[in-house]
């Protein structure tokens, strides 16, 4: 067995074979530092912490991580806070930043005496229709490879050779939402104890806790803008005016870490078999940022392709890997309706034409609602926490 990507998904799953007596090696193509550094999201499910602690992989996140249940909404017509950990099924997140999630699975799955070879850029997919599919490769010296496996797992996200790979009989659903992103990764306490999530007419302005020390910040920048277009003073300043901080209280201001733009896009592919070559994380569905749905998706579906492929190795089931790809699509898109609904609730409509005056009135009414109603309340807590 073949996994390509030292993510969530693929080292959850090199984890899972690997204590079931499945060969498998891990390829990855940056280095172990690389791997264990890059900052993407920390908002992990109730269920995620479950299905980890099922597992015996959640001791790092139960001594670090940190319990969430609250997020606040500003917007012209004041502001308003949802305590969701005692809403819908009163669950919460856990606050853990993906980089050590990552730390902790790639120690466990070494420990254990788990195969993955760093700097090994898998360059393509080849024979995945037949029993024997192989991966070709480059080294870190630049010299040709490649391996054959009974199965190969593309964990490797959406530029990967898994998606280079897939043949003609896939389909991909795209949307391209129209937004994006300034994101900020910056050394400064949290200003709220919550998530906040401010809808302004210069544009969509969040807070996320990341650390004691650490915040996660977005800025609704325009289409094209590049990451260090702004300086920091006029980021803090458009971060004070979207997030009113005139009437709410300051931001606390620190050393802007990491930069980059994001662009909220929706990416499936169907099925996520292709005879030989199966699709978890990124490689299968990619989410927007919006809703914190990412990381928890990848555990998900490597949990559940793990359970496939054990049963199909170790049990003779031959239609369990058929099932993983519908009972994984399923929650994939549960998981991108929900998103969509917290991209139009979160960004007001430019211009002044009636179609965007009509859609902007559906979004303060959504918010309303939401303040209003504790049925609507509860519908997002489950929405919001759950898969």
């Amino acid at each position: 067995m073949v996994i390509l990507g030292a993510g969530p998904a693929g080292l959850l799953l090199g984890n899972l074979l690997h204590r079931n007596g499945i060969d498998c090696a891990v390829l990855e193509r940056a280095d172990r530092m690389h791997v264990q550094t890059r900052a993407r999201a920390g908002f992990l499910a109730a269920e995620t912490v479950r299905t980890l602690d099922r597992h015996g992989l959640a001791e790092g996140l139960h001594r670090r991580g940190r319990r969430h249940g609250s997020c606040e909404f500003r917007t012209d017509d004041g502001r308003f806070r949802l305590d969701y950990g005692s809403l819908g099924r009163g669950e919460q997140h856990t606050v853990y930043p993906q980089q050590d999630l990552v730390t902790d699975l790639l120690t466990q799955y070494l420990d254990a005496g788990g195969r993955i070879h760093f700097e090994t850029e898998a360059l393509a997919v080849l024979d995945a229709s037949g029993p024997r599919p192989s991966v070709t490769v480059r080294g870190a010296d630049g010299r040709p490879g490649r391996w054959r496996a009974g199965y190969v797992a593309g964990c490797d996200g959406r530029h990967g050779a898994t998606r280079r790979s897939l043949p003609p009989g896939a389909v991909r659903h795209h949307r391209d939402h129209g937004v994006s992103w300034l994101g900020l990764l910056v050394e400064a306490p949290p200003s709220l104890d919550a998530v906040g999530y401010a809808v302004h007419d210069r544009g969509f302005a969040g807070h996320m806790a990341r650390t004691p020390e650490i915040t996660r910040y977005y800025l609704q920048c325009e289409r094209g803008t590049p990451a260090d277009a702004w300086s920091e003073e006029q980021i803090w300043d458009e971060l004070d005016l979207r997030m009113r901080a005139g009437d709410y209280g300051p931001l606390n201001r620190g050393r802007i870490l990491q930069r980059a733009v994001v662009d909220l896009e929706s990416d499936v592919v169907e099925p996520l078999r292709h005879g030989s070559l199966l699709l978890a994380g990124d490689a299968a569905g990619l989410i927007s940022p919006s809703a914190a749905k990412g990381a928890n998706l990848a555990v998900l579906e490597a949990e559940l392709l793990a359970r496939a492929l054990i049963d199909d190795l170790a049990h003779g089931d031959g239609d369990a890997l058929s099932r993983y790809s519908a009972r994984a699509l399923a929650r994939i898109w549960r998981a991108q309706e929900f998103s969509q609904w917290m991209i139009r609730l979160l960004h007001s409509s430019p211009g002044s034409d009636g179609e965007s005056l009509f859609r902007d009135s559906l979004r303060r009414s959504r918010i309303e609602s939401l303040r209003t109603s504790r049925t609507h309340q509860d519908w997002f807590a489950e929405n919001y926490v759950g898969l």
